[in-house]
């Protein structure tokens, strides 16, 4: 008789367990997507302080006397292009071609370090010129604006680090995919702020 009383956790634990583990996917990305929003909502909040501020020269210099478009325009394409990179990085990742992933994360890792390596330096320059952010209303929002985004770019730069030593370590498991999604959209929605900055802080700030 013991031989015909099932187990509960044999006959519906297992499909339970696989059932959970195939949600996990999605719901993570959507859990991912509301972080987004709340990130839309600080970027839009830092992008309204330098709309206030941005005529608040203090005497001191504006954007058309200190920005430089075609470095910018270089520091772009650097993040334009390491968002196209990632955009084959993640068609590797669906056809589950390992090395092909970790390329194309690499070359979109050098990209990124390129638009930091350029933006420090920028900042850098200005400061060492005497424009820091402690100058007028116009750098403090400056500094605060694309300083934000900076940061962003560098904690992606790091999870990017992390998730290759993972793909190389552990393979193309479902959860380094959702990860790399996850990632995905982290990286394509700060390329979208990035040419928001670009427009409203450099191009209208060169008119």
């Amino acid at each position: 008789m013991s031989n015909l009383v099932l187990n509960p956790g044999d006959a519906h634990g297992h499909d339970d367990h696989g059932h959970d583990h195939h949600d996990a996917g999605p719901m993570t990305v959507y859990g991912f997507w509301l972080y987004l929003m709340t990130d839309c909502v600080l970027f839009a909040s830092f992008f309204a302080i330098y709309a206030v501020l941005v005529n608040n020269v203090a005497g001191g210099p504006s954007g058309h006397d200190i920005f430089e478009l075609p470095f910018v325009a270089v520091e772009t394409a650097f993040l334009l292009f390491s968002s196209i990179t990632y955009g084959f990085a993640m068609l590797a990742v669906h056809k589950g071609k390992q090395s092909q992933v970790l390329g194309w994360l690499a070359l979109t890792f050098l990209f990124g370090a390129g638009f930091i390596a350029m933006e420090i330096y920028e900042f850098h320059h200005l400061i060492v010129e005497g424009y820091g952010p402690s100058r007028s209303g116009f750098l403090s929002g400056f500094f605060a604006l694309v300083g934000l985004h900076g940061l962003h770019v560098t904690s992606g730069l790091i999870w990017m680090g992390i998730m290759m030593y993972q793909v190389k370590t552990r393979g193309l498991t479902s959860t380094n995919a959702t990860r790399l999604s996850c990632l995905s959209l982290f990286w394509h929605f700060l390329d979208v702020v990035w040419i928001c900055v670009f427009t409203v802080v450099y191009l209208m700030g060169t008119l």
